[in-house]
């Protein structure tokens, strides 16, 4: 235990002294940059960790909850466009109570006539058919003239213009509620159908994101999101504030840039303190446990008793929320909603590697990963262009050999992140701070 403690600490003293180095070397507001993604990256980590490290749950569709946390940003924070919901706000809302009112039939009839057989069936068809007509009926112009509400600059409704920390909560309500119809549909596959089913959803939802401009703009991205945090230009004119720049003897700007940053820190790292309090809790609790053994043997499991499609389903849940609540906090971070840059590199290989390298099942691993893979990730370019630089110092400036060189320090980033891996599974396969509790990793 002892040991493990130790471990733990020197990894993390370690992986502030490269965040302090960057600060030193670099400048500071890159490096409270970085910690703010390394946070969310963590928290990330921490939710597919809790799905795969306590129930070995392959969730390959990690971008698409993180996606919802992204829209309920919008949802919570712009204000209500009052043309868009002139034009046609009532058509969405009619056309949303029919398909709440067809969901609802078609529960009533599946139960009302479960000793019918072929009835049930073509009952429950004509239903769900009768609603979808129904509800395009009213959705499709509706939606078309919401698009047509000055497109340049709003076309869609716009949200409730509430505080957008509202919108972290709310983004992992969002994900959970997903990952409940996901989980109903997909949880009784295998690992690898399982992974392929959620990758399949996850992709559904974000060309949803990028489709529906009503909605969300769609390509043409949602930008000003409200901040929590003051902004640098309301800084940079305050007496007090300009008072400190001097204090601190560096620029206004660069002040305002650094305040602004440690804010964030400030109120992401609230999160992740909280989300690791609970993780930790849980692990180590009779429920922790018991999922444990789900994940290590079903069979044996489901023999003495327990629902291991029920908890499956808690735990797809639980860890879902927590990604999207991350989603929420990135779009905030950023201040814009694009959901073209959700992407499965960004969103998926690079949160399994986390876990992968940071410890499958031990949540300080997972946080771990999340800091240490987008760290690396976000210096790898930088610091191979000076490696390629100093390598090639020796030839000439205009050395084809020299110039294709640097033109490829951009691939070191997945370099970087294929040796990071391979150098993981071949000299710590079980990750830098492995499972505690001595039992067999997920297979």
């Amino acid at each position: 235990m002892t040991y493990t403690r130790n471990r733990k600490i020197l990894l993390f003293a370690a992986m502030a002294g490269l965040l302090l180095a960057v600060g030193f070397l670099q400048s500071w507001s890159l490096a409270l940059a970085i910690v703010n993604l390394c946070i969310i990256s963590a928290i990330m980590s921490l939710g597919v960790n809790i799905q795969w490290g306590y129930g070995g749950l392959f969730n390959a569709g990690i971008m698409g909850f993180a996606a919802l946390g992204g829209l309920a940003a919008i949802v919570i924070s712009m204000p209500p466009v009052p043309a868009a919901w002139q034009a046609g706000g009532d058509g969405v809302l009619i056309s949303f109570l029919i398909v709440v009112a067809t969901v609802f039939a078609g529960v009533f009839a599946y139960r009302q006539l479960k000793h019918l057989g072929i009835v049930r069936g073509i009952a429950i068809g004509i239903i769900v058919i009768v609603g979808i007509f129904a509800a395009r009926a009213y959705f499709l112009p509706a939606t078309t003239e919401i698009e047509l509400v000055e497109p340049a600059k709003t076309g869609y409704l716009g949200g409730l213009d509430l505080p957008i920390i509202l919108a972290w909560p709310v983004g992992g309500l969002l994900a959970a509620g997903a990952a409940w119809v996901v989980g109903r549909v997909a949880l009784g596959l295998r690992a690898d159908y399982l992974a392929i089913a959620t990758l399949g959803i996850s992709e559904i939802i974000v060309a949803m994101m990028k489709n529906e401009d009503w909605l969300t703009r769609g390509v043409k991205n949602v930008n000003g999101l409200p901040r929590p945090t003051p902004y640098e230009v309301d800084l940079q004119n305050t007496p007090w504030f300009v008072d400190l720049a001097n204090d601190w003897s560096v620029g206004v700007i660069e002040a305002s840039s650094i305040y602004v940053k440690l804010c964030y820190a400030g109120l992401f790292l609230v999160v992740l303190l909280i989300v690791l309090f609970l993780s930790e809790r849980a692990l180590n609790s009779p429920w922790g446990r018991m999922m444990r053994s789900i994940r290590d043997n079903e069979d044996a499991a489901e023999a003495m008793g327990k629902d291991v499609k029920g908890r499956h389903l808690e735990i797809f849940i639980l860890g879902s929320a927590v990604i999207g609540i991350a989603g929420a906090m990135l779009t905030t971070l950023d201040g814009q909603f694009t959901p073209v840059s959700y992407q499965p590199l960004r969103f998926t290989f690079l949160i399994w590697v986390m876990v992968i390298v940071g410890g499958s099942g031990n949540n300080f691993g997972a946080v771990l990963g999340g800091f240490l893979i987008w760290f690396a990730w976000i210096e790898a370019e930088p610091v191979g262009a000076w490696l390629i630089d100093t390598l090639t110092s020796g030839l000439a400036e205009d050395s084809a050999l020299r110039l294709h060189l640097i033109d490829g320090a951009i691939n070191m980033r997945p370099i970087t992140m294929g040796l990071v891996l391979l150098l993981a599974l071949r000299f710590s396969p079980r990750g830098l701070i492995p499972e505690e509790s001595g039992q067999a990793r997920p297979k």
